[in-house]
């Protein structure tokens, strides 16, 4: 069977480009490669699932069309095309050029007038024809041999559509009437009018009793009121709409079957463009695992041009962190190495002597798994000198194993000795576990790249290519991909552990030698040495101490949150008069909205069943019970799936303590995050979800939770950062801030401030953190939007030092390319001077809110360091366990409460000098729920 693939490239690529908008994927040189990426994960899995025999990728041009001739304003809105995906184009065309499949383009005609031409040439020629954009518009092409591929996205599976989709889709009966209907509807991102007042809906309706724009204008006595006035004058819109819409089958191109065959692609073209790129994964995929970067001969391409032959230039990013990245030509085999196997009492003796003269070390361990808190030590590493190293095997006898690490304590407790390590935390921790503990000043590698260029990847690996130009050896090679059948160092002949082990230590001291200067250049050194490399002591004394879950408690809340659910769901299946899997959102969207009718305008999904997202269920919860229990029901099964049910599996079977792990590298702020479990995520808002923390218990009688917050950190900080004089008043004064907000928004005193107006306050407090719009706060609080906007002026009017510090922020982060904390924490934004209005508002949004959310990381962080210390220095056993958003949790003796509660509030409040009054509150109780 003949199979011909068409692409619309451009629609293609700006989805790929956006599906990754919040997350975008850079390369150390700083190509935005997130379109790339998405457009070629996109070809291969078309050319994998659907076995293609001929494919093309068609596009625009910029040169006029006809389109642009009958109505001047054709296109004339579109957002002008974010710079990143402008400059990842000629990367795309060298993609596809490298898979061997040709691109199509022809003056004066848009990508879907050539691909119908094409598709209708191709279905006459016997082929099967798949046209594979997202663009709605293509429907009006489908026949019994074209049909719509729409690639999967954000989890979804791909979606095919025929004749009899379309046909139930835009509720027709010919598909020629899309047309008519895109006609009457118009396309806003097309500036195509269509005729005012007529949506999707009343488009349907209207073809489905007239069957054309040209009958419904001929049939326009028999409407009434403002519809037939509509249809009466804009008649000659909607037919120049109509024609707009049409797919021209005229395009000037030939149907070269023998150019559209699929070929292999070419190894000499793609693997150059992949080492580029950074796709290492992308690379095994397309040519196998032996595919690898520091193998691939380079080859100069010049300048770049995008489809229309334009040079491109390079975007420059405004930073001096970011260094031109370093083609991997290096790796084990062609670099020459001293790595020694220190395997024996004598040589373990030696080595010590050689380290304890040294005035640092770079050290790394090798374990049996990545669980620092339930795993063993296979092996440690060292290196004080690029190039060499040794390594010392550890005994899989554990008594032996002490002997052998205690050997090498006095080395690691040493305080005169700085230590330098990749994700040192993880070997701290690990050394914790051989009564080890490690002293002296830290340099972390991971944590020196994320304070230079904190929206990336931190990986060795990849640091060590990019930075280093040398490829390191893969633990896959040694221990096997990822998965269940992936075994351990232990199970690898020593000689090939001492290699990659001390590899891994050698390469780490480069990068810090590298780094370094990297740090003073971007001014974030104190950074690093005052904050960032001491929390990690912390972090590893939270996550080896860890907390206690109250086990029978939990079990026993899933039992009644089970009966909760099973409850609920009989109580919405009898209000539905019908029994149905409520967790099938088709089966949900059919009942509420075809059998109960809740919302004739309820919209669909892209493969046409009803959205039933929470948005959707939250605005019918108002005027619908059986909606507002549906929540409930989804709220009640999240709950006992996500925490109640899975902590007590998270127990650690050594300590019968749950060991959370913290991220210092990830969140681009500087706030921590953390995993398994997510404690940031654990539900306070509601009652049920508030249940959870009560599950969080002291180790015994003897002890009790304490819990110490900051009380509106931020909007305190915003207060500090832009000296509003009556912010600051408001907190100098002990007001609740809410309230004193509203009183000046509304021009109230403070007594005759009700509850409506300080949620409205409140809302706008918290949202002009987030670059809130008046759209924004009218849907958050159901106003009208003239009324948000009213409120949002009269706010600015009131707190003008909140708006010179958001325009000055915003200078400043165009001038210069980043905007910094207190501490002098950047966020780098290279979209704030895009000359796309979306991407550059996400960048200005960001701009307003890091320094306040990086402040108020960079604050809680320095608190946790100075109150670990006291707690040591004082010789106290009240241990710091969690840190949540702006809460400290402690497990304290209650002989201690008393003495560190005025620890931990003075270090909380002062650890950052502010004019603003910090204030915390702190409690206890006998679970967190309770200290809290």
């Amino acid at each position: 069977m003949k199979k011909l693939f068409l692409l619309d490239g451009m629609a293609l690529i700006y989805r790929a480009h956006f599906a990754l908008s919040k997350n975008p994927r850079f390369t150390s040189g700083g190509i935005n490669t997130s379109a790339i990426m998405g457009f070629t994960n996109t070809l291969l899995e078309v050319l994998k699932k659907e076995a293609p025999t001929h494919m093309a990728v068609v596009f625009d041009t910029d040169a006029p069309t006809e389109r642009h001739v009958d109505f001047a304003d054709y296109k004339a809105h579109r957002q002008a095309m974010p710079e990143d995906l402008a400059a990842a184009i000629p990367y795309v065309v060298r993609l596809i050029e490298g898979f061997n499949i040709p691109v199509i383009t022809s003056d004066g005609y848009e990508a879907d007038d050539i691909i119908g031409t094409l598709a209708k040439k191709a279905e006459k020629a016997g082929y099967t024809v798949y046209c594979m954009t997202p663009d709605k518009d293509f429907a009006q092409l489908v026949s019994e041999n074209i049909f719509i591929y729409k690639p999967s996205r954000m989890g979804s599976d791909i979606e095919i559509l025929g004749v009899p989709e379309v046909l139930a889709k835009w509720e027709i009966e010919r598909v020629d009437q899309v047309i008519d209907i895109l006609g009457l509807w118009g396309d806003a991102v097309d500036n195509i009018p269509g005729i005012p007042g007529v949506g999707e809906k009343t488009a349907k309706t209207l073809i489905k009793q007239y069957g054309s724009v040209e009958n419904i204008i001929a049939s326009s006595h028999e409407l009434k009121g403002k519809l037939k006035e509509n249809i009466e004058q804009y008649k000659e819109q909607g037919l120049i709409s109509k024609k707009l819409a049409t797919i021209m089958l005229n395009a000037p191109v030939e149907l070269d079957e023998e150019a559209l065959q699929i070929n292999p692609p070419s190894r000499e073209r793609l693997e150059p463009l992949f080492m580029e790129l950074e796709f290492r994964t992308i690379g095994r995929r397309v040519f196998g695992e032996e595919f690898n970067v520091t193998n691939v001969k380079q080859v100069s391409y010049g300048q770049q041009t995008d489809l229309f032959g334009q040079p491109v230039e390079k975007i420059e990013i405004k930073t001096e962190t970011i260094v031109e990245p370093v083609s991997p030509s290096k790796n084990i085999e062609n670099t020459p190495h001293d790595y020694e196997l220190t395997d024996t009492a004598e040589k373990r003796q030696a080595l010590i002597s050689t380290l304890e003269k040294q005035s640092f070390i770079c050290f790394d361990t090798e374990t049996t798994c990545t669980d620092a808190n339930n795993c063993e030590l296979v092996g440690m590493s060292f290196s004080i000198e690029k190039g060499k190293g040794w390594y010392v095997p550890v005994s899989s006898d554990q008594d032996e194993a002490m002997k052998i690490v205690s050997e090498f304590r006095h080395i690691f407790e040493n305080p005169s000795i700085k230590k330098i390590g990749q994700n040192l935390k993880y070997d701290i921790l690990v050394l914790n576990w051989y009564q080890v503990y490690v002293k002296g000043e830290l340099f972390d590698t991971m944590i020196a790249h994320y304070l230079l260029d904190p929206d990336t990847r931190h990986n060795m690996d990849l640091l060590s290519e990019n930075y280093l130009g040398y490829s390191p050896v893969s633990i896959t090679t040694l221990i096997g991909a990822k998965g269940k059948n992936q075994g351990n160092m232990r199970d690898v002949e020593v000689e090939k552990v001492k290699e990659y082990a001390v590899e891994d230590a050698d390469v780490t001291l480069q990068l810090k030698d590298t780094f370094a200067p990297l740090l003073e250049k971007a001014e974030a050194r104190e950074l690093a040495e005052k904050i960032e490399n001491p929390l990690i002591y912390v972090l590893a004394d939270m996550e080896r101490e860890g907390v206690k879950v109250d086990e029978p408690a939990l079990a026993e809340y899933s039992k009644q949150l089970e009966s909760e659910i099973r409850l609920l769901e009989q109580t919405i299946c009898d209000k539905a008069g019908v029994r149905f899997n409520i967790a099938s959102p088709k089966q949900l969207g059919e009942v509420l909205f075809d059998k109960l009718q809740l919302d004739p305008k309820a919209k669909k999904t892209k493969t046409g069943q009803y959205q039933t997202g929470e948005d959707v269920l939250t605005a019918l919860a108002n005027k619908s019970d059986i909606a507002k229990d549906i929540l409930d029901f989804r709220q009640l099964q999240k709950l006992k799936s996500t925490y109640v049910d899975a902590l007590p599996l998270m127990i650690n079977p050594k300590t019968g303590r749950i060991h959370t792990s913290y991220n210092q590298a990830v969140a681009a702020t500087g706030r921590l995050s953390s995993n398994n479990p997510n404690l940031q995520n654990i539900p306070i808002r509601t009652e049920r979800g508030r249940e959870v923390r009560k599950a969080f218990i002291p180790r015994d009688e003897n002890h009790v939770i304490l819990s110490a917050d900051y009380s509106q950190i931020e909007l305190r900080l915003i207060a500090e950062i832009s000296k509003d004089e009556n912010m600051m008043d408001a907190f100098a004064k002990g007001l609740d801030i809410h309230t004193a907000t509203a009183a000046k928004v509304y021009g109230v005193p403070l007594e005759e401030v009700d509850s409506t107006k300080r949620r409205n306050a409140k809302a706008v407090n918290f949202g002009i953190i987030y670059g809130q719009s008046a759209f924004g706060l009218s849907q958050n609080l159901g106003i009208p939007r003239k009324e948000a906007a009213e409120i949002i002026e009269e706010y600015f009017r009131q707190y003008s030092g909140i708006k010179r510090y958001m325009n000055d922020t915003m200078n400043f982060a165009r001038e210069n390319g980043y905007v910094q904390t207190l501490m002098g924490r950047r966020r780098y934004l290279r979209d704030i001077n895009s000359a796309n209005a979306t991407v550059r508002g996400f960048a200005e949004r960001n701009a307003i809110n890091a320094p306040i959310q990086g402040s108020a990381a960079d604050l809680i962080k320095i608190a946790m360091i100075n109150i670990h210390n006291d707690l040591r220095e004082q010789n106290l056993l009240s241990k710091m366990t969690m840190q949540v958003h702006d809460e400290l949790v402690f497990e304290v003796p209650l002989q201690e409460i008393d003495l560190v509660k005025p620890i931990i509030e003075d270090r909380m409040k002062n650890a950052i000098k502010t004019s603003v009054p910090i204030v915390i509150e702190i409690g206890t109780g006998t679970n967190w729920l309770e200290a809290h």
